[in-house]
Protein backbone atom coordinates (compact mmCIF):
# COMPACT_ATOMS: atom_id res chain seq x y z
CA UNK A 1 0.00 0.00 0.00
CA UNK A 2 1.09 3.73 -0.84
CA UNK A 3 -0.06 6.49 1.27
CA UNK A 4 0.75 10.03 -0.01
CA UNK A 5 -0.48 13.30 2.51
CA UNK A 6 -0.55 16.10 1.29
CA UNK A 7 -0.81 19.77 2.84
CA UNK A 8 -2.30 23.20 2.69
CA UNK A 9 -0.63 25.18 5.32
CA UNK A 10 -2.39 28.17 7.26
CA UNK A 11 -5.15 28.86 8.79
CA UNK A 12 -7.27 27.97 5.90
CA UNK A 13 -5.62 25.26 4.82
CA UNK A 14 -5.81 21.53 4.88
CA UNK A 15 -4.70 18.34 4.53
CA UNK A 16 -5.74 14.75 2.72
CA UNK A 17 -4.68 11.21 2.21
CA UNK A 18 -5.11 8.88 -0.55
CA UNK A 19 -4.15 5.59 -0.03
CA UNK A 20 -3.08 3.51 -3.93
CA UNK A 21 -3.65 -0.52 -3.13
CA UNK A 22 -0.56 -2.04 -4.45
CA UNK A 23 -2.67 -4.99 -5.38
CA UNK A 24 -5.30 -3.75 -7.31
CA UNK A 25 -4.57 -0.53 -8.17
CA UNK A 26 -7.75 1.25 -6.21
CA UNK A 27 -7.18 4.43 -4.68
CA UNK A 28 -9.33 5.89 -1.79
CA UNK A 29 -9.18 9.59 -0.70
CA UNK A 30 -9.63 12.48 2.11
CA UNK A 31 -9.87 15.97 2.75
CA UNK A 32 -9.95 17.61 6.15
CA UNK A 33 -9.75 21.38 6.65
CA UNK A 34 -7.26 22.47 9.03
CA UNK A 35 -6.88 21.27 12.75
CA UNK A 36 -3.68 20.06 14.55
CA UNK A 37 -4.95 17.53 16.88
CA UNK A 38 -7.31 15.86 13.46
CA UNK A 39 -3.65 16.24 11.30
CA UNK A 40 -1.50 14.44 14.68
CA UNK A 41 -4.10 11.78 14.56
CA UNK A 42 -4.37 11.09 10.96
CA UNK A 43 -0.60 10.84 9.83
CA UNK A 44 -0.27 8.77 13.52
CA UNK A 45 -2.80 6.23 12.12
CA UNK A 46 -1.34 6.24 8.76
CA UNK A 47 2.06 6.18 10.20
CA UNK A 48 0.90 2.63 12.35
CA UNK A 49 -1.11 1.15 9.04
CA UNK A 50 1.88 0.24 8.01
CA UNK A 51 3.17 0.45 3.77
CA UNK A 52 5.03 3.31 2.18
CA UNK A 53 4.41 6.59 3.09
CA UNK A 54 5.36 10.39 1.29
CA UNK A 55 4.05 13.60 2.33
CA UNK A 56 4.16 16.95 -0.05
CA UNK A 57 3.73 20.09 1.74
CA UNK A 58 3.33 23.12 0.23
CA UNK A 59 6.66 25.63 0.52
CA UNK A 60 4.81 28.90 1.14
CA UNK A 61 6.41 32.21 2.33
CA UNK A 62 5.22 35.43 3.47
CA UNK A 63 3.49 37.66 1.02
CA UNK A 64 4.68 41.55 1.15
CA UNK A 65 2.83 43.92 3.52
CA UNK A 66 1.74 41.05 5.70
CA UNK A 67 1.82 42.04 9.44
CA UNK A 68 4.17 40.11 11.54
CA UNK A 69 1.62 38.37 13.81
CA UNK A 70 0.22 36.67 10.56
CA UNK A 71 3.81 35.54 9.48
CA UNK A 72 4.49 34.50 13.05
CA UNK A 73 1.52 32.19 12.74
CA UNK A 74 2.03 30.77 9.74
CA UNK A 75 5.52 30.17 10.53
CA UNK A 76 4.44 28.30 13.95
CA UNK A 77 2.11 25.95 11.93
CA UNK A 78 5.34 25.55 9.17
CA UNK A 79 6.89 24.12 12.01
CA UNK A 80 4.22 22.29 13.73
CA UNK A 81 3.64 20.13 10.17
CA UNK A 82 7.55 19.18 9.69
CA UNK A 83 8.14 18.69 13.47
CA UNK A 84 5.26 16.48 13.33
CA UNK A 85 6.07 14.47 10.66
CA UNK A 86 9.89 13.90 11.34
CA UNK A 87 8.98 13.06 14.94
CA UNK A 88 6.52 10.11 13.09
CA UNK A 89 9.78 9.34 10.55
CA UNK A 90 7.09 10.15 7.21
CA UNK A 91 9.62 11.83 4.93
CA UNK A 92 8.50 14.78 3.15
CA UNK A 93 9.05 17.29 0.89
CA UNK A 94 8.42 20.99 0.46
CA UNK A 95 6.83 21.67 -3.24
CA UNK A 96 6.50 25.44 -4.23
CA UNK A 97 2.68 26.07 -5.15
CA UNK A 98 4.00 26.57 -9.01
CA UNK A 99 5.66 23.38 -9.38
CA UNK A 100 2.52 21.23 -7.92
CA UNK A 101 -0.10 23.37 -9.49
CA UNK A 102 1.97 23.14 -13.17
CA UNK A 103 0.72 19.16 -12.98
CA UNK A 104 -2.65 19.96 -13.19
CA UNK A 105 -2.65 23.64 -15.33
CA UNK A 106 -3.81 25.58 -12.18
CA UNK A 107 -2.98 29.53 -11.33
CA UNK A 108 -4.08 31.74 -8.90
CA UNK A 109 -7.70 31.02 -8.63
CA UNK A 110 -8.57 28.88 -6.22
CA UNK A 111 -12.50 27.90 -7.77
CA UNK A 112 -10.10 26.28 -10.63
CA UNK A 113 -8.40 24.43 -7.66
CA UNK A 114 -11.69 22.65 -6.12
CA UNK A 115 -13.33 22.38 -9.92
CA UNK A 116 -9.92 20.16 -10.86
CA UNK A 117 -9.98 18.59 -7.39
CA UNK A 118 -14.02 17.55 -7.48
CA UNK A 119 -13.05 16.17 -10.84
CA UNK A 120 -10.26 13.90 -10.04
CA UNK A 121 -11.94 12.54 -6.52
CA UNK A 122 -16.07 13.25 -7.25
CA UNK A 123 -16.50 11.38 -4.41
CA UNK A 124 -14.33 13.31 -1.70
CA UNK A 125 -16.30 15.91 0.69
CA UNK A 126 -14.96 19.33 0.16
CA UNK A 127 -17.46 21.13 2.49
CA UNK A 128 -15.83 22.11 5.55
CA UNK A 129 -18.69 21.16 7.90
CA UNK A 130 -22.42 19.98 7.21
CA UNK A 131 -23.63 23.87 7.67
CA UNK A 132 -21.17 25.08 4.77
CA UNK A 133 -22.44 26.26 1.09
CA UNK A 134 -18.50 26.83 -0.44
CA UNK A 135 -16.37 24.22 -1.15
CA UNK A 136 -12.80 24.46 0.84
CA UNK A 137 -9.99 25.78 -1.07
CA UNK A 138 -7.78 24.24 1.03
CA UNK A 139 -8.72 21.40 1.26
CA UNK A 140 -9.29 20.52 -2.97
CA UNK A 141 -5.28 22.14 -2.69
CA UNK A 142 -4.45 19.90 -0.13
CA UNK A 143 -5.87 17.16 -1.98
CA UNK A 144 -4.31 18.18 -5.35
CA UNK A 145 -0.66 18.34 -3.28
CA UNK A 146 -1.31 14.64 -2.37
CA UNK A 147 -2.41 13.43 -5.82
CA UNK A 148 0.91 15.60 -7.01
CA UNK A 149 2.76 13.27 -4.59
CA UNK A 150 1.18 10.16 -5.85
CA UNK A 151 1.91 11.16 -9.46
CA UNK A 152 5.65 12.27 -8.57
CA UNK A 153 6.91 10.57 -5.85
CA UNK A 154 5.80 6.99 -6.06
CA UNK A 155 6.78 5.10 -2.85
CA UNK A 156 9.48 1.84 -3.16
CA UNK A 157 6.82 -1.25 -4.08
Amino acid sequence: MGIYIGIDPGVNGGYAVIEESISDGSITADAQPWDNANFLDMISYASDKGGAIVACVEKVASMPHQGSVSIFTFGKAAGYIEGALSALGIPYQLVPPRTWKKEFSLGAVKDDSIAVAEHLFPDVNLLKNPRCRKKHDGMAEALLIAEYARRRMRTSR
